[in-house]
């Protein structure tokens, strides 16, 4: 199964990063207990897979090489992630005590942080930042593409000073309703000598490969392709989710039928804004046609083993069924029912997701489009392939895509709620990146609407002063910019295949390319579970998130979990077991203080969530709780007596070399690359060395490891810029993605 996922390289110089924003279902029976013998780690500990005597064997290694690549990747995730599955599976069954349900996931992600196959880096935002965009002026909820379409966003001719931002927040405090929001920040705004712009400009380093939101499973499509569709709920600016395509909907009393009812007088149109059909409940079946065509990109969510789980979607991609009888009907033009397998709470949060959009039926057709579903030989033709070979029925019509340049988009004159559109074209201008202070020049001369304030930039804004004024442009304008839910994490690969990138052989080529043994010593330290802890101990992670975000704010992004500690908080009182002892959370506890629990009481050494943090609200993020030298010493040598039993002898003078891919081409990048290596070579006194293997370009850096379409394409034993961000409101959203064939894993070099 495959998820979206995001890239944090593409994602720092993202202004609105800054501003805003498979598996085993073997599941034991009595879901109130974990697996037997909770004492202690289980099956992804390397000693609980040793012989009688005590000795340490490692993986079978010519076993699991004689396997195919499936048979591989099962027989590593179960040695070194075994028990975190075991958990989880058991975790995923609880549907009735949502409560619960959260809090045995939180048992399972201790698991699976302890298993070390990736260390929490840092999430989106916690920069400083300067801007024209009104705060809290579009959606703040991070999962689906809402916050991607624009439309909202209330933009000042005048970048906004920091006394003023803090005022207009206020505002967005005591305001009832997001409408009542934008009424006071625009009297705010004209009291205070601001004036509005029509046009929103910014810019961010993704690319795009393609416009068929169906089809791709990457963030940096999804956020071109968003604001040409309307969804059917849609997240306001106070983040309720508000009527959109859909006027109203039922769900019956068993939680499984969505019943939606689809806004009259609503119509598709083409990329000159010439109207074509009305859009109807039709063109969601059309749309559940064309993802199950592509699956592997965002079928997941629809899935019951890992998504929602819309009725009979398996069966007939399994070939089981026709596809009438997946739940998703038509049962007239303007009433859309969605029949799930079972209740899932969070169906409606997930909503936002480009796989859950319209799809109309006919424009498809015209640009040579087929479907699996109707018998043919499933193609897309040309749709998808420029902005001309789309329809359109969001807020946006697309007036200019250049590669490489500008995207540029209008207001569709069709749309359907106009009156609360607050800027009526989009601005998106291509940045490499390489010029390190290019966007807070372009910032200053309002070429784009604001930046977030790397570390070279930073240092200009803390010394320039705009004309008229006495203080400088950083004393004035700046603020630090909201965290939101993303995580990005360090990534170990657990069996790498690619020693140049997959596309490109040319590109990336590794030191080691053609040393067997080089590779099998490093193959043999990464599927030890202290070397990995060693690596993820022995990490600086502030001295690495400072060369971005300066000393100051080090610490301001940076997360300790994988789903945010804060991402649940239980309305009533919850007992699970931890290790044997039912363990009460009392109601307003947050999922963090579990996952704490549960790590103490298996007797790790990390810190993932602060009761006095966030004003003694409690945080997983903010600080750093894993960064530990003695505890990475402790482990590098625990590491070394077990590998030294396999055969694999770890020294200074003999250590394990891995390679980390590194843009050269941004100086940001590369210092933090640097900083990187110098903090686990100094930390493990010169056991492990850190090889970095740069790129000149973004576009063969992202194919080491962002476009790579399976964990053989993988080219690097770590890499430090992935992550992902929620597509509904469950913590499943996040740990779906390391469960088996979980779309995550490719970056630990499996499935």
């Amino acid at each position: 199964m495959k998820k979206k996922f995001l890239c944090l390289v593409l994602a720092l110089a993202m202004l609105l990063s800054l501003v805003a924003c498979g598996g085993n279902n073997n599941t034991p029976t009595d879901t109130n207990n974990p697996p037997a013998d909770t004492n202690t780690p289980a099956d992804n500990t390397p000693d609980d897979n040793a012989p009688a005597d005590g000795g340490y064997t490692g993986p079978d290694w010519a076993a699991i090489d004689a396997m195919d690549a499936d048979g591989q990747s099962d027989a590593l995730y179960d040695w070194n992630l075994g028990e975190f599955a075991s958990y989880y599976a058991a975790a995923k069954t609880e549907l009735d005590d949502l409560d619960k349900r959260a809090a045995l996931m939180a048992v399972a992600e201790a698991k699976l942080l302890e298993s070390g196959v990736f260390v929490p880096l840092q999430s989106n935002g916690g920069a400083f930042a300067i801007s024209r965009v009104v705060p809290r002026s579009q959606t703040g909820i991070n999962w689906g593409l809402d916050k991607y379409k624009w439309f909202t966003i209330l933009v000042a001719n005048e970048l906004i000073k920091t006394t003023d931002r803090d005022a207009l927040t206020a505002l967005w405090v005591d305001a009832p309703d997001a409408g009542s929001y934008v009424t006071s920040a625009k009297q705010y705004l004209a009291d205070n000598g601001y004036t509005l712009n029509d046009t929103y400009n910014f810019s961010t380093s993704y690319k795009l490969n393609t416009w068929d939101m169906f089809a791709t499973s990457q963030t940096s499509d999804s956020y071109f392709v968003a604001p040409t569709y309307s969804s059917l709920l849609e997240y306001d600016i106070k983040n309720v989710q508000q009527p959109a395509l859909a006027e109203s909907y039922e769900v019956s009393d068993d939680g499984t039928v969505y019943t939606f009812h689809i806004r009259d007088g609503v119509y598709w149109v083409d990329q000159q804004g010439r109207q074509l059909e009305q859009v109807t409940a039709h063109d969601w079946v059309t749309g559940m046609m064309h993802v199950a065509d592509n699956t592997n990109e965002l079928g997941f969510l629809m899935s019951a083993d890992g998504g929602v789980g819309i009725k009979n979607y398996d069966a007939y991609i399994n070939g089981e069924v026709p596809f009438e009888d997946v739940g998703v009907k038509a049962l007239d033009d303007l009433t859309l029912e969605y029949t799930l397998e079972q209740k899932f709470p969070s169906f409606l949060t997930a909503l936002g997701y480009a796989c859950f959009g319209p799809l109309n039926y006919n424009f498809y057709k015209s640009q040579g489009g087929t479907f699996g579903a109707e018998g043919d030989t499933y193609t897309a033709g040309n749709y998808g392939t420029s902005p001309s070979t789309i329809a359109y029925c969001g807020p946006y019509l697309i007036t200019n895509y250049t590669e490489n340049n500008i995207t540029a988009y209008s207001a569709n004159p069709s749309y359907w709620n106009p009156d609360a559109m607050n800027v009526h074209a989009v601005n998106i201008y291509f940045d490499d990146s390489s010029d390190v202070t290019r966007s807070y020049t372009e910032a200053k001369a309002n070429v784009i609407a604001g930046t977030g304030l790397n570390s070279s930039a930073l240092v200009l804004a803390k010394d320039e002063i705009p004309d008229g004024e006495s203080e400088s442009y950083f004393d004035l304008y700046h603020y630090t910019s909201a965290t939101d839910t993303t995580s990005f994490v360090g990534w170990l690969n657990l069996n790498r295949k690619a020693f140049a990138n997959a596309n490109d052989d040319t590109k990336g080529i590794s030191p080691r390319a053609n040393d067997a043994d080089a590779q099998a010593r490093t193959r043999a330290a990464m599927n030890n579970q202290h070397f990995r802890l060693a690596l993820a101990y022995g990490f600086d992670r502030g001295g690495y998130v400072a060369q971005a975000r300066g000393d100051e704010l080090k610490y301001t992004s940076m997360i300790n979990s994988y789903v945010p500690g804060t991402f649940v908080q239980f309305s009533a009182d919850t007992t699970v077991d931890i290790n044997g002892t039912a363990t009460t959370f009392p109601a307003g506890s947050y999922y963090g203080e579990v996952l704490q629990a549960q790590l103490e009481a298996d007797g790790y050494a990390f810190k993932v969530w602060d009761p006095t943090a966030d004003g003694g609200v409690g945080s997983s993020a903010g600080f750093d709780g894993w960064y530990n030298p003695d505890a990475a010493k402790a482990e590098i040598e625990l590491a070394i007596a077990e590998l030294a039993q396999v055969g694999v002898e770890i020294s200074a003078e003999n250590p394990i070399i891995f390679d980390l891919p590194v843009a050269n081409y941004g100086e940001t990048y590369l210092n933090q690359a640097n900083a990187y290596k110098q903090s686990i070579e100094s930390v493990l006194e010169g056991k492990v060395t850190v090889n970095l293997v740069g790129y000149e370009d973004n576009d063969s850096y992202g194919n080491s490891y962002y476009r790579i379409q399976n964990g053989a394409e993988a080219n690097y034993d770590e890499q430090l810029y992935s992550g992902w961000g929620p597509d509904y409101g469950d913590p499943q959203s996040y740990l779906d993605t390391i469960q088996a064939y979980g779309y995550m894993c490719k970056n630990i070099g499996l499935y």
